[in-house]
């Protein structure tokens, strides 16, 4: 008895001992398998973003601590791509330097006995008057470690693009906006809506636009786009969804919380805009300025009681400095109720674009297709103009400016946005590309948005887009990519290779 006890004993540690071994094994080989997988779909990924490209480019990078999608976007190849050696005349604007004084020395020198005196006098009343109406002194040089941020982000703008994504003074820029002391506000003239001007102590001045309703907000269905408000946090998403894109075309925008009584009414100086300041029924402070929309004391901008949440975009350098050329847009809509621009009643419209310059020839054509992108993934249909800078001529971007009409609606597409692409059938190869991989899972549109959004200030208050808009980005995205594929099927070149050497 004792042996059969001990046989069946024996029989079960063994058992045991097996089913453990057994376990192991599959527990080893669905490890191996997930690995197997992901591999898999990295080489899937890469695969179908180099069936694009001439150029062969990883689409996967490993990412660092933490985990950022954002940081692993920026290090991809596709946002690190070789740009063309910037000549003197690719800058906007340039710091006269001591080599360009070199003509007029002598007379300087001439003039300098006689002036020393009356310059001495004229610089002591010029920093009395400036220290009396709050301004720094201003001791600039052509050393850029002098410079403010928003001079700095003035001498960085090229032909190609607004600001350099890599240059540290981004983040300086935007962290200015959202410090800096205010020092007097004015109404901004022009525009239908209603926008104030912030002046700052070392010269800098910054466009603001108010919350006007909450983010959860949805424009009513029955409302026309230009009669829609505009909104605060779409400007500054707008400005992050551009970057993510990776145009750079949109001025660096930022959220912030102000006092309407300290930093608004108490240090005005346009009267036209202190006489619209109330109190409301429940003790919040309003005001309402003068303006062709919704400036009436039935569409006030309130406080909370006193604060209230603003964009504050960059201002671009004065026209006197930089002149600036309006284009109308091919694809304007009428801005009427009744009727229809000729783009929407003529499928073959884009033929007749593609023989008008400036889009006859060069990269404008398709300038204005990744515009409509930008402009359809943020549900934005107020695009009647865009502007450009004179001193390059047509070779140069489009500035993607006044956004404040997008992200109305997350759970309406309008499809009537992509008609550039549509019609055309034409796009930028970087934009494809990049396109493509925000697609991706490992670079989610959704999720880098989120993720770049969450360093705005605006995001201690609640989240500058809700999860409804976020997600509409990625099925937008989805969309986009599925015109580009309908195409393909109907037409053989529908790219323009801006990857090329010597492509602009």
């Amino acid at each position: 008895m004792r042996r059969q006890s001990l046989g069946r004993s024996t029989r079960s540690v063994c058992l045991v001992l097996a089913c453990l071994s057994l376990a192991l094994h599959l527990l080893l080989a669905f490890l191996c398998l997930s690995v197997l997988q992901t591999a898999c779909s990295v080489s899937h990924s890469s695969s179908s973003l180099s069936a694009f490209s001439s150029h062969k480019l990883p689409t996967v990078v490993q990412k660092g601590k933490g985990h950022s999608k954002l940081e692993a976007l920026f290090n991809h190849p596709l946002y690190n791509l070789p740009r063309p050696e910037l000549q003197e005349d690719d800058w906007l604007l340039r710091v006269k330097g001591d080599e360009d004084d070199s003509d007029t020395e002598n007379e300087e020198e001439e003039r300098e006995e006689e002036d020393r005196e009356e310059s001495a006098t004229n610089d002591r009343e010029w920093r009395s008057a400036s220290e009396e109406d709050g301004y720094d002194k201003a001791a600039w040089t052509s050393d850029s470690e002098t410079h403010p941020p928003w001079l700095r982000f003035h001498l960085g703008i090229s032909r190609w693009e607004l600001y350099d994504r890599k240059d540290p003074n981004l983040a300086e820029v935007t962290h200015y906006l959202a410090t800096q002391r205010i020092l007097n506000v004015v109404q901004k003239t022009g525009g239908t809506q209603l926008k104030l001007l912030m002046s700052f102590p070392n010269y800098g001045q910054a466009l603001l636009k108010p919350m006007r309703q909450s983010r959860d907000a949805e424009t009513d269905v029955n409302l026309f786009y230009f009669s829609d408000f505009e909104r605060h946090n779409a400007e500054i998403a707008a400005f992050h969804l551009d970057r993510l894109l990776g145009f750079n075309r949109i001025p660096p925008v930022v959220g912030r919380l102000i006092n309407m009584s300290t930093e608004i009414k108490e240090i005005t100086t346009d009267r036209r805009l202190s006489r619209t300041f109330f109190t409301s029924p429940v003790g919040n402070m309003c005001f309402y300025g003068q303006c062709e929309y919704y400036c009436s004391t039935e569409h006030p901008v309130c406080g909370r009681p006193h604060v209230l949440e603003v964009s504050l975009a960059t201002m671009l350098p004065d026209l006197s400095l930089a002149p600036r050329r309006s284009w109308r847009s091919p694809w304007r809509r009428s801005y009427s109720r009744t009727k229809q621009a000729q783009w929407e009643k003529d499928p073959a419209y884009c033929d007749t674009v593609k023989q008008t310059p400036p889009y006859n020839q060069g990269s404008r054509l398709v300038d204005v297709i990744d515009m409509a992108i930008l402009d359809f993934l943020m549900s934005n249909m107020d695009r009647h103009h865009y502007e450009t800078f004179e001193k390059f001529g047509n070779e140069t971007f489009l500035l993607h400016l006044d956004n404040g009409r997008a992200f109305g609606r997350h759970s309406r597409d309008e499809p009537s946005i992509l008609a550039p692409l549509r019609q055309c059938c034409r796009i930028r190869r970087s934009t494809l590309l990049r396109l493509q991989l925000l697609s991706h899972p490992d670079f989610r549109l959704s999720d880098v948005m989120r993720e770049s959004l969450a360093r705005d200030p605006l995001k201690r208050v609640a989240p500058l887009l809700s999860e409804p808009h976020l997600s509409a980005l990625d099925r937008r995205l989805a969309t986009v990519l599925q015109v580009v594929r309908d195409c393909q099927d109907h037409h053989d070149d529908i790219i323009y290779n801006d990857l090329e050497a010597g492509a602009s």
